[in-house]
C-alpha cells in the first residue's frame, strides 16, 4: 500500500512542534511569536499551509473573491529614494510624469465605463504639487462618479503619503502628529475618499528602515493614519513588503503590530476580545495598551465585521503580503523571495493575523498561477482587473499589466471555489453588464 509523503493528508501535523499550533488554531486562540517563527522554520510547509487553509475555510467556506477595479499612479515623481523601488523618478528624469486634472477626470470615466466599482489611487511624495491637487483630484473624480450615477470607491493615498500631504498643507506638527493626520483624512473624505489603500508599510522595523528606506515615515506614524482613518470611519488595508534585506523575525513582528492595531479598531466596532491578550511576549514598544483585549476572528462561529456594523468606525480589511523584486532597483543584487517562501509568507500571516477578515494574494505581484496555489493556503481574494499598474513589473511586464473577469473567476474555480466579485469594502456585487450594485 502506497504512503503519501504529505501531510496534508494526514489526520495531523509530522513535526510535532506544529500539534500544540494546531490545536490553538483549532480553538481560535491566539499564536505567540515563538509560534509564529515555529511556523516559519518548520520543514512541515504543508501542514502550515493546511491550517492556514482551515482558517480560511472556516471565514470564507466555498467562496473566493475578486474585484472590478482600476490603478491610477498620479505620478511618480518622489522624494524619497527607497533602494527597492524601481518607481520612482526626480523632477526632469526621463520618464517622470505627474497626471493633469482632465487626463484623472478620463480615467474616472474609463474606470464607469468597464464597470470598475474601484479606483485604486497612489503615486510618489512629489515635492512640487501643492495640497489643493490632492482634494481637487479626488472630488473631479467623485464629481465624473455621481454624475454617471456610480457607486464607485476612491480608494486612495498611502499612509505614507498622508503624512506627506499633512506636511505640505503645513498642519504637520511633530508634538501633535494626529492633528493634522486627521485633518488631512477629513479633507479628503468630504472631497469624497472612501478608504485607505495598505501600501507604505514595507516591514516594520527600525533597521530595516534605516538601511532600505530611510527618510520614510517609521511604523508608529504608518499606524497613526490608519488608526486614524479607522476613527473617521474609513476602512484600510495592509501590506508587508518581504524578501529583501528583513529577516522572518522582524516579519513575525511587523504582524503582530498590526493584529494589536486591530484590536484597537475592533474593540471600537463593539467586539470583545479573549483572555489571550498576555499570552505571548511583548519586547518591543508599539501600540502598548493593554487595556484592549486580543480579539480573534478565527474561532468556530466568530463574527466577522460588516460596513454596516458602524459607520463611524473602521478596521483593517485584509492582509496583502507582498513580495520584493529586485530588478532595476538599488537592491537587484539580492535575489528576492522563492515561491515556497510566498507560499509560507503567506499562510503564516493568515495564521497570525487571526482578528484580519481576509488575506488577500495580489496576483500582479505573486503572478495568477502562484495566487490558485495561495487560495489553498491562507487567501480568499486575488485582486482585480488592475489595467494599469506602474510599481512594480513582474518579469518585464509593461505599465499594462491587466487580466480578465473570466480569467480571475477560471482561477478561482480551478483552485475549488466559488468566484464572488466584491467591492472595496467586501460587499457582494450583483452586476448587469457595467450596471452595478451591492447586496
Amino acid at each position: 500500500m502506497l504512503q503519501t509523503a504529505n501531510p496534508m493528508l494526514r489526520s495531523g501535523p509530522a513535526d510535532p512542534a506544529l500539534v500544540p499550533i494546531r490545536e490553538k488554531v483549532l480553538a481560535g486562540q491566539r499564536l505567540t511569536l515563538d509560534e509564529g517563527m515555529t511556523l516559519y522554520t518548520t520543514s512541515d510547509i504543508w501542514s502550515v499551509c493546511e491550517l492556514a487553509n482551515l482558517v480560511r475555510d472556516r471565514l470564507h467556506p466555498g467562496v473566493a473573491y475578486y474585484n472590478i477595479n482600476r490603478h491610477l499612479n498620479y505620478s511618480n515623481v518622489c522624494a524619497l529614494s527607497c533602494k527597492f523601488c524601481e518607481f520612482y523618478r526626480k523632477k526632469d528624469e526621463d520618464g517622470a510624469y505627474t497626471r493633469d486634472l482632465d487626463y484623472i477626470r478620463e480615467e474616472a470615466h474609463k474606470a464607469i465605463e468597464s464597470g470598475a466599482t474601484e479606483m485604486h489611487i497612489v503615486g510618489g511624495l512629489h515635492p512640487y504639487l501643492p495640497w489643493d491637487y490632492y482634494p481637487d483630484m479626488v472630488r473631479a473624480i467623485r464629481e465624473v462618479v455621481d454624475s454617471a450615477g456610480s457607486n464607485l470607491n476612491i480608494k486612495a493615498f498611502t499612509a505614507v503619503e498622508i503624512v506627506h500631504l499633512a506636511k505640505i498643507a503645513k498642519r504637520f506638527k511633530r508634538d501633535d502628529r494626529k492633528a493634522g493626520i486627521r485633518w488631512v483624512i477629513q479633507e479628503l473624505k468630504d472631497a469624497g475618499l472612501g478608504s485607505i489603500p495598505g501600501g507604505g508599510a514595507e516591514v516594520f522595523d527600525d533597521r530595516v528602515h534605516d538601511k532600505a528606506y530611510k527618510g520614510k515615515i517609521r511604523h508608529d506614524a504608518w499606524l497613526d493614519v490608519h488608526t486614524v482613518a479607522h476613527e473617521l470611519g474609513l476602512n484600510s488595508n495592509c501590506t508587508m513588503l518581504y524578501g529583501h534585506i528583513e529577516e522572518r523575525p522582524e516579519r513575525i513582528v511587523h504582524m503582530d503590530m498590526l493584529r494589536r492595531a486591530q484590536d484597537q479598531a475592533l474593540a471600537r466596532l463593539g467586539y470583545t476580545g479573549d483572555s489571550n491578550w498576555n499570552a505571548y511576549s511583548d519586547e518591543y514598544d508599539a501600540i502598548d495598551d493593554n487595556s484592549v483585549d486580543a480579539i480573534t476572528l478565527t474561532g468556530e462561529g466568530a463574527k466577522l465585521p460588516h460596513p454596516g456594523m458602524n459607520k463611524d468606525a473602521g478596521y483593517f480589511q485584509t492582509i496583502i503580503p507582498l513580495p520584493f523584486f529586485p530588478d532595476g532597483s538599488e537592491l537587484e543584487h539580492l535575489y528576492g523571495p522563492s515561491g515556497l517562501e510566498n507560499l509560507r509568507t503567506l499562510a503564516v500571516a493568515r495564521l497570525m493575523l487571526d482578528n484580519f477578515p481576509h488575506a488577500k494574494s495580489f496576483w500582479i505581484m505573486q503572478t495568477l498561477p502562484m495566487s490558485q496555489l495561495m487560495l489553498k493556503a491562507g487567501a480568499d481574494d486575488i485582486d482585480g482587473t488592475v489595467v494599469w499598474y506602474d510599481i512594480t513589473k513582474v518579469g518585464g511586464q509593461s505599465t499594462h499589466q491587466e487580466t480578465s473577469v473570466w480569467d480571475l473567476q477560471r482561477a478561482i474555480r480551478e483552485a475549488g471555489y466559488e468566484p464572488v466579485e466584491r467591492d472595496t469594502l467586501y460587499r457582494r456585487v450583483e452586476r448587469d453588464g457595467n450596471k452595478w450594485r451591492t447586496r
